[in-house]
């Protein structure tokens, strides 16, 4: 589909032109990769995934069925009602693997409850053959229900219509489906209006794919793909990928990757990147605009979404994760610059990050109960509010950069006294606790089993300056304080059940899970660090006794922790990769150029911003 200029987007293409031979080469030997990789699932597996989709589509039905005849629905009435399922995410867009989840949104008439969703459907679906992991996150910002079936992980949204039945050929094109629904109807319902506006908007779906399905694979390997920990998700990173298919139609895969990680390295940000101009609509709903909304003047990468209402998809990102974003583009463009030349694999894209041996310090965010569907709540719940910590400490002097990891580390310990639920809660596992097995736990009075789930955040701190003398104190007691009262804002919280715990590690702390086998070096003399020796403090210590404090001598640290003294760095000491100003160490790195003869400013000129 082409508009009426002749070309696809906000403005003309960078070049319409073939791709070139050594191009088609190299596309051939990037498929051949991502095959390697294992991006692509078998047919058996395909199978299995419509299979379940089936199945899910007609526990949808009976469902609205079961809710309209209890509203009072005849039997004809309520078989007519309908509901239907639509997929959204990777599985929509085609770039799916082996393990992805599937997005699923269950349409519903107007007679059925989001109440109904989460107290029906949500038993309906722990009796779905296979199911398992069945848990409903209702006070989310886009409400959902996640489940394993048959081993495939589902995410289950829900929108209801202002229609009294869904026919099974409902299409989500038309905007006036939007009339008289609430907020959280329409943000459930954007994101599968998003990925069919995405595949209309593109030249080539099947270029699209191969160039998406191979940076979702760099963007998770590297460890910046996660729109809740500040990151980009997965419908930012699939309209980057559309907007560089614009600009270059006629483009194969290899080609588009290229040059996305030039365009994108040298995108003028905050300008949005845009697949269409922003349309209006019939809602009295809110529209991404900057001129008007303060709030999208602070978006720091919009990437707005196509269909309407038109949302950013990155109001999450952080001054810190920009910058580790653009730093990635620019080794991304390096190492497909050397794919292109012939003096590097594409193998090389997809290196592990190194999140783990970045940074001298990090913070550990542990989150702990003592019931397992409470945790999958409660963790998910901090997790949600770890950018909120990352931009607090952004402010914090001499702290360059706080990087959050992009998922927790979860661990179940069983625990046979009060001592050691303490100490898991507060990150200090035991080779004891970590090997004993649960039916060591029978018969011993006061036993208990503690789930816990670990976040990181590396800490990249300026270097001592010349001539400063003694230790410098870097206070993040602000920040973490902050963060801890605002978890336990969360409506749901209960001290007697919930830990939360914030506290400083060193590189060399870091336990051997966060680590692939092989992948940690020999430490010498590595001493794990003491809980209550001024490594840590919690802000509530026990999910099970939270009360109770250790009967011990006080805390010298007691008035800094959770803040930091760390003993000052010279100049010459590694603390991170980031300069301590990284925009003005850019100027001296080469920067990544197209071709000759295409110019990026096509794109980023300001008519992509009209």
């Amino acid at each position: 589909m082409t508009t009426e200029r002749g070309f696809l987007g906000v403005t003309p293409p960078i070049s319409s032109g073939e791709s070139s031979e050594r191009e088609k080469e190299v596309t051939a030997t990037l498929m051949e990769e991502l095959r390697r990789q294992n991006t692509f699932e078998s047919v058996d597996e395909a199978r299995n995934r419509e299979i379940v989709l089936g199945r899910v589509a007609a526990v949808v039905k009976k469902f609205v069925r079961q809710v309209s005849l209890s509203r009072g629905l005849s039997e004809a009435a309520a078989n007519a009602a309908g509901g239907k399922i639509f997929t959204f995410g990777s599985y929509r867009l085609g770039v799916h693997g082996p393990s992805s989840d599937i997005d699923t949104l269950c349409v519903v008439p107007k007679h059925v409850s989001r109440e109904d969703f989460f107290e029906i459907f949500e038993p309906m679906l722990k009796e779905v053959e296979g199911a398992s992991e069945v848990s409903g996150v209702p006070e989310a910002f886009v409400p959902v229900i996640g489940a394993k079936i048959s081993g495939i992980p589902l995410d289950f949204l829900m929108a209801r219509l202002a229609l009294s039945s869904i026919p099974d050929d409902l299409t989500l094109k038309d905007d006036n489906l939007l009339r008289n629904l609430d907020e959280r109807c329409v943000r459930s319902l954007n994101g599968s209006r998003v990925n069919d506006e995405i595949l209309r908007l593109v030249p080539n779906v099947h270029v699209y794919r191969d160039s998406l399905r191979c940076i979702k694979l760099w963007a998770q390997r590297r460890a910046i793909y996660s729109n809740v920990n500040g990151f980009l998700g997965g419908v930012a990173w699939a309209i980057l990928v559309a907007r560089i298919c614009q600009l270059y139609p006629n483009a194969i895969a290899g080609a588009i990757v290229s040059r996305f990680f030039i365009i994108m390295y040298q995108w003028s940000w905050p300008q949005p990147v845009l697949l269409k101009q922003i349309e209006e609509g019939p809602l009295q709903v809110r529209v991404w605009n900057p001129k008007l909304y303060p709030a999208d003047r602070s978006h720091r990468m919009p990437i707005i979404t196509p269909a309407y209402p038109a949302m950013c998809a990155t109001h999450n990102v952080t001054a810190s994760t920009q910058m580790i974003i653009t730093e990635e583009f620019k080794k991304g463009a390096d190492i497909v610059d050397k794919v292109i030349v012939g003096t590097a694999s594409w193998s090389e894209l997809f290196t592990k990050h190194d999140f783990f041996h970045k940074y001298r310090y990090y913070l550990q965010v542990i989150a702990s109960t003592g019931d397992p569907d409470l945790q999958i709540k409660w963790s998910g719940t901090v997790e949600s509010r770890l950018r909120q910590l990352v931009m607090k400490l952004e402010y914090v002097d001499s702290l360059i950069l706080a990087h959050p990891f992009i998922k927790g580390f979860e661990q179940i310990s069983h625990c046979i006294s009060d001592d050691e639920v303490r100490q898991v809660a507060q990150g200090e596992v035991s080779d004891a606790v970590r090997k004993r097995p649960k039916a060591e736990l029978e018969g011993i009075e006061g036993a208990s089993t503690v789930y816990s789930t670990t976040f990181y955040i590396g800490l990249s701190i300026e270097p001592k300056q010349p001539g400063s003398v003694g230790p410098r104190r870097l206070d993040i007691s602000y920040p973490t304080t902050e963060f801890t009262k605002l978890v336990k804002m969360w409506e749901k919280y209960d001290e007697a059940k919930m830990g939360i715990v914030v506290r400083n590690i060193k590189s060399s702390g870091l336990p051997d899970y966060v680590f692939d086998e092989g992948e940690r070096q020999p430490k010498q003399n590595l001493k794990r660090p003491k809980t209550g020796k001024g490594s840590s403090k919690s802000s509530n210590t026990s999910p099970d006794m939270p009360n109770k404090k250790r009967k011990s001598e006080p805390d010298p640290s007691e008035n800094s922790i959770p803040g930091l003294s760390f003993s000052a760095m010279s100049s010459g000491d590694s603390n991170g990769v980031f300069p301590s100003n990284l925009k003005s160490a850019a100027v001296d790195i080469k920067s990544p150029q197209l071709p000759f003869g295409e110019n990026v400013t096509v794109a980023t000129g300001s008519v992509g911003a009209q």
